[in-house]
């Protein structure tokens, strides 16, 4: 399977985790969910893990073989917790308290950073008309904005709103880590999984304790199956996710705004689910992704500059230096 399908793939599970999400922490405590989510998590990735270092022949498939890595590795898996971490509780209280149909696409604006940041630093180059792809589809990201003004929420004055703006930057600069870890550092896409549930749990647990001393009588907790799913949805996508940056054409510029296709999902959910209105505007801004998302697929990747072949290069000197 090619980096693109293995996007639109990791798409579909990311928008099935949306709504778990939003089931999960709809009229509920928020820290409880975010700890027993990642502890899901790591609860699936622990088997693998330990079978990795004592007998790794009984894991019946290479792909969740974990390898083993020394500490700098482990300080970089933590970093990437952290960061994922903090967007993670931005965006699940922004999400408890805004509507799906307009939390979903102000966290879709991701790729405007990461490309930014992938074209200017990193020296990747998409062709012409993956251009044209990801510029339909950032249009069709800012319709969204102006459609969702229009329900009411002043986007420069609601606290939620730039928790989940943070939250997508946050979450922009994790991407680009990834490719790093990767590309670079040369881990497989289960060793960052596991290391990275077990890492997620520590980063949680201070927030999950202060809820408990401090908030849990004004803001309850109750089980809700959605929750567990959370982890299970959001594994699938991620390995689907990394398996797509894994491979050596794959440019990051371009998985991020296919993997943002998950909004189709959210938005139908919005619906269906939820009763929210004024679909229709919403909808037209959804056929301008569909149209983004083809053009992407059918255009042409420009070879690797010059520039990009040094950067690469560097990246690569950089990390023998370091080993």
């Amino acid at each position: 399977m090619n980096w693109i399908l293995l996007s639109l793939s990791s798409a579909i599970f990311l928008g099935l985790y949306d709504i778990a999400k939003k089931s999960a922490v709809r009229n509920n405590a928020v820290p409880p969910v975010l700890l027993l989510n990642v502890v899901t998590a790591f609860i699936i990735w622990s088997g693998p893990l330990l079978l990795s270092q004592t007998a790794p022949q009984l894991i019946p498939f290479s792909s969740i073989v974990v390898e083993s890595i020394n500490w700098q590795q482990h300080g970089l898996l933590a970093i990437k917790s952290l960061l994922v971490g903090v967007s993670w509780i931005l965006a699940l209280y922004a999400l408890k308290h805004l509507p799906i149909s307009v939390a979903a696409p102000i966290r879709a604006t991701s790729p405007l950073f990461t490309i930014l940041v992938a074209v200017v630093w990193m020296g990747e180059r998409p062709g012409l008309g993956q251009w044209a792809g990801v510029t339909v589809i950032l249009a069709s990201f800012y319709a969204f904005y102006v459609v969702s003004s229009r329900e009411g929420i002043q986007f420069h004055r609601d606290r939620w709103v730039g928790c989940m703006m943070l939250a997508t930057v946050l979450g922009a600069s994790s991407a680009l880590f990834d490719k790093y870890l990767l590309q670079t550092v040369k881990l497989r896409p289960s060793t960052v999984q596991a290391w990275f549930s077990a890492y997620l749990v520590l980063v949680m647990i201070p927030l999950a304790v202060k809820w408990y001393r401090t908030e849990r009588l004004q803001s309850p907790f109750e089980w809700r199956w959605s929750i567990p799913m959370i982890a299970v949805l959001l594994l699938i996508s991620d390995f689907l996710y990394f398996s797509a940056i894994e491979k050596p054409d794959a440019l990051i510029s371009l998985i991020s705004p296919v993997r943002r296709i998950s909004l189709i999902i959210s938005f139908m959910a919005g619906i269906l689910l939820y009763g929210e209105k004024n679909w229709r505007p919403k909808a037209i801004c959804i056929t301008g992704l569909l149209i983004g998302v083809y053009v992407l697929n059918s255009a042409k990747t420009v070879p690797e500059s010059a520039t990009q072949g040094r950067f690469r290069q560097h990246e690569q000197s950089s990390l023998n230096s370091r080993n």
